[in-house]
């Protein structure tokens, strides 16, 4: 599984425009909305690279309203809960 973190600005009146819409894209599992110098934090979880770039490059950058991204690609997981394994179940 490969994991993003997207960093996002939008327009003043998108935010929670281009927050449902990427909440509903396949591979984003969260959309959230923050203070501080982004707007809002989306985290990606794929199968692999490819899928990852094209969620990123063709579906995320189509969406209206944003003026700003960064992405973060995570390497490895710090944490208490088995995300692997909570998304592997039924996927064989």
């Amino acid at each position: 599984m490969v994991t993003a973190i997207v960093l996002l600005n939008t327009k003043r009146d998108k935010v929670n425009d281009v927050a449902d819409e990427m909440a509903a894209l396949d591979g984003v599992s969260e959309v959230h909305s923050v203070a501080g110098r982004v707007d809002l934090v989306a985290i990606l979880r794929v199968a692999e690279n490819d899928a990852l770039a094209t969620l990123v490059t063709s579906e995320i950058r189509q969406i209206d309203g944003i003026t700003d991204t960064e992405t973060l690609i995570g390497f490895r997981v710090h944490s208490s809960h088995d995300l692997e394994q909570m998304f592997s179940i039924g996927m064989d």
